[in-house]
């Protein structure tokens, strides 16, 4: 199993403090199943500022610690992108970092109660690229929660969507846990991923999360999510179907 979406690196924004952390944290994800992890921290979200060149280096770093502790676990190079305007300027100036580096995949983070009124358009420049954004828990977001059709738009215009192993298996809260599930049944999202920080508050649960995706969705679900994974990771294309919109009246049944 690969986990798209953890903040393994040690000391470089909100997520593991230290070497031992970063250790500890991937040896519960082999306990979990997970053989590689996408490293994502954040940058540009107004607190951490972490770009391509600094990341391959710290991944590399932590990969040749994995090996001389003896656990069986892959780091690969990530970014979680909180949207901006100059996106794919500093993208040319190779400062932004592609899932895995293979030039396909760029996660999209939107601020947790808004979606900027540029983000269209910006989605749209982005796949002119060639790139195909993938904007990172939705389900998390007051704006989208609000208003699911914003999310509509935009994996019907071609973005794909992370959904958090914890949101699913209701760490959360309710409200979140209904309407993570709620976007697996209209197909607006594409992959699971822990987003882990930590070990204490924010850990992985992502088998629980394929177990729980399996039982009330199904086996193609299951497969679905993580097959996709092994795709961005590749780089090649991932499996989707066509999004549906979530019922208004429904939608309020969650509240």
């Amino acid at each position: 199993m690969i986990d798209l979406h953890c903040h393994i690196l040690p000391e470089v924004d909100d997520g593991s403090v230290s070497n031992e952390m970063s250790i500890e944290m991937a040896k519960r994800a082999v306990s979990e199943g997970i053989t590689a992890i996408v490293a994502t921290p954040h940058h540009q979200n107004g607190r951490y500022h972490n770009e391509k060149a600094s990341i391959l280096q710290s991944v590399e770093q932590l990969n040749s610690l994995l090996v001389r502790e003896g656990v069986p676990l892959t780091i690969l190079p990530g970014q979680e992108n909180r949207i901006y305007g100059e996106i794919l300027d500093d993208y040319h100036q190779d400062k932004i970092l592609t899932l895995n580096n293979t030039g396909k995949y760029l996660f999209v983070e939107f601020p947790s109660s808004q979606v900027p009124r540029y983000a269209e358009r910006l989605l749209f420049d982005i796949q002119s690229q060639g790139i195909i954004p993938i904007i990172v828990h939705p389900e998390r977001n007051s704006r989208l929660l609000e208003d699911p059709d914003l999310l509509y738009n935009f994996i019907n215009k071609g973005a794909l969507a992370q959904v958090t192993a914890s949101s699913l298996v209701g760490h959360f809260g309710k409200k979140i846990k209904k309407f993570s599930h709620q976007l697996i049944d209209a197909n607006l999202v594409h992959f699971v991923s822990s987003d882990a920080h930590n070990l204490q508050h924010r850990s992985f649960h992502m088998q629980a999360a394929i177990d729980v995706i399996e039982s009330e969705h199904g086996r193609d679900y299951y497969y679905m999510f993580l097959e996709n994974a092994q795709c961005v990771v590749d780089g090649t294309q991932c499996y989707k179907e066509s999004p549906e919109k979530i019922m208004r009246k429904k939608f309020l049944g969650i509240f």
